[in-house]
């Protein structure tokens, strides 16, 4: 397998409410939701970098098309991370996604191997890790 990975999905409850918040409260672009017109079909893109997307599907809908019974949800199975230039960056970003609903699980702070970084929750309480490498140079 090559390493294509092009779209990231995550299982929303509520399509139209996780629109906002990634569209309105951490403005990443989006052409808004597309494909109602079919059943289990409404998703949500957003670009994120050259040649990645995030995707916002409904629960029900994922376990739909996937044949998957649908279990409860568990914001620890994986972490979405977002790698910016600075700490002053990180704390930006933070305070963002804290404006526009989010919830800080772990406050922006040094970390242990001399990064700096801070958690949150998006509305259906994927986690989301806003952090800053300085052994990574600049970031796009």
């Amino acid at each position: 397998m090559k390493p294509r990975i092009s779209v990231i999905t995550i299982g929303v409850d509520n399509l139209e409410r996780a629109l906002e918040f990634y569209r309105d409260g951490l403005d990443l672009p989006t052409e808004g939701i597309i494909g109602e017109e079919f059943d289990n079909g409404a998703v949500a893109f957003f670009d994120l970098q050259q040649g990645l997307k995030l995707a916002i599907w409904r629960r029900q809908d994922i376990t739909h098309e996937t044949k998957v019974a649908m279990g409860p949800s568990s914001p620890t199975e994986f972490t979405l991370g977002h790698n910016v230039n600075s700490k002053v960056e990180v704390d930006a970003v933070m305070a963002q996604a804290e404006k526009a609903g989010a919830h800080i699980t772990d406050p922006a702070h040094d970390t242990f191997w001399g990064g700096y970084s801070g958690h949150f929750q998006d509305l259906d309480a994927h986690l989301w890790e806003v952090v800053w490498n300085p052994a990574w140079g600049e970031v796009d």
